[in-house]
């Protein structure tokens, strides 16, 4: 049960993820939609109004009627926020209107290119002020207000890119701190736990010693011993998580035996282990050897599930460029390249026991504590996978 709620969590963590992406484009997504149609209905009302001003400036030279001059001076007045430039049939200045740049007027190239700017847009109205004489000319800019409605979808955008940003380094660092704190209790509590236990389980393990000295059954007290020791390891590893642990210098390639040693005896027949030393020597480092085990173990246990019981594993010990690096290589069934990047996250699991955590607190030890890496270095499905664990000696020694 509360490994089926493990992973849960993970597929619900995911399921947030992706239904915060989804909310965050839905938004923007409507808001441009309304935002494009409310600049295209502003656009086509000032388009109207020039054109009204057109005609009242065409009032103002042709009529000689009081009140409809009276009325084009209101008309022409009432625009206070779209820039108009008035021009004769030889492009002569005639008139403007809210142009913020005064100097532009009184230079003619620079008007000149204003204006072919804005008759390139089709931002220019044209009417007669008798039917023999040339058309004269006016020309209109986009008001502040359009403009500021044209530039906000860009400014949303970027709004909701920094937000969507912000929100997810937010919760990955509320979900660290949470794993953090999660994984922390989680192993003290089973330290803890085990300790009673342990205790008597060592008390009884000398009584059945001296009970069984010099019997045929005597061998029962050495497995015992030996399991005695294997939950006291565990244990010990358990009480490690979240303290900082004691370095010590290390023959990594020792240790590496001595885990296939253990592992092997445990595994199928069929499987095949074997270990190739590369670093003619230059073996050691400073690492905790109880929690180093402990990522070998993860990664051997998760290979033999991989094969099934049947296949190779080999694991190479080299030094490149600096650094330890250790490859434990299977015959299994490989990753899904889909999945690569999620293998590391708590509660993430290809399998239908387990609570998902044993890669996450692998790379927790290798990248933490020991400040190396552990990562995919390829996966093929059917062929199998090599996980690497690098550690730079330069750190560690």
């Amino acid at each position: 049960m509360s490994e089926r709620r493990a992973k849960d969590l993970y597929l619900l963590r995911k399921s947030w993820r992706a239904l915060l992406l989804l909310c965050a484009f839905a938004t923007l997504f409507f808001s441009i939609a309304f935002t494009y149609y409310l600049a295209r209905e502003i656009e086509k009302d000032e388009k109207v109004r020039v054109g009204e001003m057109a005609q009242a400036y065409k009032i103002l030279v042709s009529s000689s009627d009081g009140l409809e001059i009276e009325e084009a001076l209101r008309m022409i007045q009432k625009n206070e926020s779209i820039p108009v430039v008035w021009v004769s049939s030889n492009n002569e200045l005639l008139d403007s209107k809210n142009i913020k740049d005064t100097s532009l007027l009184n230079h003619k190239e620079s008007l000149d290119a204003y204006l072919r700017k804005l008759k390139a847009k089709n931002q220019v109205v044209s009417f007669k002020v008798s039917e023999f004489e040339l058309p004269q000319l006016l020309y209109y800019d986009a008001s502040f207000l359009l403009k500021t409605v044209r530039i906000y979808p860009y400014l949303l955008f970027a709004f909701v890119t920094v937000f969507l940003i912000l929100a997810l380094v937010g919760l990955t660092i509320s979900r660290q701190a949470e794993q953090k704190q999660l994984w922390v209790g989680m192993a003290k509590e089973t330290a803890h736990q085990l300790g009673t236990p342990l205790s008597s389980l060592s008390a009884w393990v000398e009584f059945l010693e001296e009970k069984l000295v010099n019997t045929e059954d005597a061998f029962i007290v050495d497995e015992l011993k030996k399991d005695l020791a294997r939950l006291e390891l565990v244990a010990d590893r358990f009480s490690k998580i979240g303290s900082k642990p004691t370095l010590e210098q290390q023959n990594v390639v020792e240790l590496i035996h001595r885990i296939v040693d253990y592992m092997s005896s445990r595994a199928a027949k069929s499987v095949a282990f074997s270990i190739k030393d590369e670093t003619q020597g230059d073996n050691t480092l400073m690492i905790n050897a109880s929690l180093f085990e402990w990522v070998m173990e993860n990664l051997i246990k998760n290979a033999l599930d991989a094969m099934e019981g049947v296949g190779n594993i080999v694991i190479s010990i080299d030094i490149l460029n600096g650094s330890l690096v250790i490859d434990v290589q299977d015959t299994g069934k490989g990753i899904a390249p889909g999945k690569i990047k999620s293998i590391f996250e708590p509660g993430f699991s290809t399998k239908k026991r387990g609570w998902g955590l044993g890669l996450t607190l692998s790379q927790r030890i290798i990248e933490q504590y020991h400040k190396g890496k552990i990562f995919v270095k390829e996966s093929t499905i059917g062929k199998g996978t090599t996980f690497r664990i690098q550690f730079r000696k330069d750190i560690l020694n």
